[in-house]
């Protein structure tokens, strides 16, 4: 049943077992209070207030409601006809709800007043208060609500240690984070620069996932690893006999990636007369087969990566000026491993779980001597370097700690100069450009069919925590390293978006 106020109101009534949405730019008010005279009073009260105001009469109705949506304020009477409002009080915090409580009670009933406190309560109401009174103390409420969204948000998208792939809570990383976050979901083509082994194709697939192309195919072409007589083939297809060896039509990484995102890493690579064909096809949007005669429109949005410096590139005439521009809308660097301050044990412990996991070793943690090594090395392969060296340690050996002399050359060396080995430190310097032993060096691969919406995997995730918890979500947040609000309001986001 809806109650509505007199008109012109902004307040809206409506009753818990019906529960409304609040509309845009209201707050949600759950009113709990099992005294209708008194609930249209209040009401009466907020009229030309910006809320949205749900009615529980029961505890019961309470608590349903508070599954169904969570409030921004919970105005709490104590005395309910089936349960004690503080347990409704203490169900709040142990859930860790996003809201704020404000409790009723009448004279007499201070002491309760101070226990729901204790118990967590932002403020509270002695009856019989009146407009004044309660519109104060509504407005308290729904800033501090306000205020600790944006700490919240904050930490959620300023504080990460882990996003879209990338493992790391430096500085630097927090503004690719930050760049990949506003630049997903638009069309602009984006430009990746970086040293070898920073993590360059797995920022293309965090840009592609942050898009609304994240359904759709994410295709990748490493302009160095194709012969250049094969490389127009590979990007832009072929008909049957369109050259020697060419037995059937083949659609090539544009047309495979209509409506999604093309990848092509070592841009630099590419031939300057395939460059020229690259620069017609992001002017006009035609794409058209080695040896066909009819063009077809596609729409993808490029991505493309380097270890070079494009500039000098463009000075040197291996890279077309203009192509260039063209690529170069949103440029995103990647820092190299030895400037992201702490993030190289983080990433280092998390390679160790990882492949402790894969290959059913005990290994849990480094050795301070170890962790030294890790810390202090330069890095010259970055990311890809360290995953390689982590590995060669889980392979080899067998141990919950990792110890320095565990270390693949040249991390040992260079904690101990003068080793058994004989190596001087001069020597230790030359053999900090080899390569770790045991490099892995398979490729992941993804099938587009097996791409889906970042949300709806998203949602899969919490949902199935939640259930693996029997309904405890600050349990289900603290298992997927989340804060329990960000569940609350990742659920209630999903709302819209089902329904869109």
């Amino acid at each position: 049943m809806r109650i509505d106020t007199p008109d012109q109101q902004n307040t809206t009534i409506t009753m818990a077992a019906q529960p409304e949405r609040a509309a845009s730019g209201k707050s949600l008010i759950l009113l709990v209070e099992d005294t209708p005279s008194l609930a249209q009073l209040y009401a009466e009260y907020v009229k030309r207030e910006p809320y949205a105001l749900t009615v529980a009469e029961t505890g019961q109705a309470a608590r349903d409601a508070l599954s169904r949506r969570v409030p921004t304020v919970v105005l709490l009477d104590l005395q309910l006809p089936d349960m004690n409002g503080l347990d409704i009080l203490r169900h709040i915090r142990t859930q860790q709800m996003p809201t704020e409580v404000i409790v009723m009670t009448a004279h007499g009933s201070i002491s309760v007043a101070v226990e729901a406190m204790r118990h967590g309560a932002f403020d509270f109401l002695i009856k019989p208060f009146n407009a004044e009174r309660l519109i104060v103390t509504l407005r308290n409420a729904v800033e501090r609500r306000r205020l600790a969204t944006i700490v919240d948000t904050y930490r959620e998208e300023f504080d990460r240690d882990q996003y879209c792939g990338f493992v790391g809570a430096s500085l630097p990383m927090q503004a690719v984070y930050r760049i990949i976050e506003s630049a997903g979901p638009s069309k602009a083509t984006i430009f990746v620069t970086g040293e070898s082994g920073t993590g360059k194709e797995v920022c293309a697939e965090a840009i592609h996932r942050r898009s609304p192309r994240a359904a759709k195919p994410f295709i990748a072409v490493n302009c160095a690893a194709i012969p250049r007589e094969l490389m127009e083939s590979e990007i832009f297809g072929h008909v049957k006999g369109a050259f020697t060896g060419a037995t059937s039509d083949h659609d090539g990484a544009v047309l495979q990636a209509n409506s999604g995102t093309l990848f092509l890493d070592e841009i630099c690579e590419m031939d300057l007369n395939l460059q020229a064909k690259l620069l017609r096809f992001l002017q006009t949007g035609e794409v058209q087969k080695v040896g066909g005669t009819r063009p077809a429109m596609v729409d993808v949005r490029i991505v493309c990566a380097t270890n070079r410096d494009p500039l000098a590139e463009v000075k040197a005439g291996r890279f077309r000026e203009d192509l260039f521009y063209r690529l170069h809308v949103i440029p995103i660097e990647l820092p190299p491993l030895r400037d992201r301050e702490t993030d190289v044990l983080l990433i280092a412990r998390h390679f160790l779980t990882r492949f402790a996991t894969e290959e059913k070793k005990p290994f849990k943690r480094f050795s301070s001597k170890a962790e030294a090594a890790i810390r202090t090395y330069s890095w010259p392969g970055n990311i890809r370097q360290l995953q390689n060296v982590i590995r060669n340690v889980v392979v080899l050996h067998n141990s919950e700690t990792v110890e320095l002399e565990m270390l693949p050359p040249p991390l040992g060396i260079i904690a101990q100069p003068e080793v058994a080995s004989g190596h001087t430190p001069a020597q230790s310097a030359e053999l900090s450009a080899i390569p770790p032993t045991r490099p892995d060096g398979a490729a992941r691969t993804q099938q587009p069919s097996e791409i889906r919406p970042l949300w709806k995997v998203e949602k899969e995730a919490i949902e199935s925590a939640i259930a693996a918890c029997e309904g405890n979500i600050p349990r289900a947040a603290a298992m997927l390293g989340i804060s329990p609000s960000t569940v609350y309001r990742k659920r209630q986001s999903w709302e819209g978006t089902e329904k869109v």
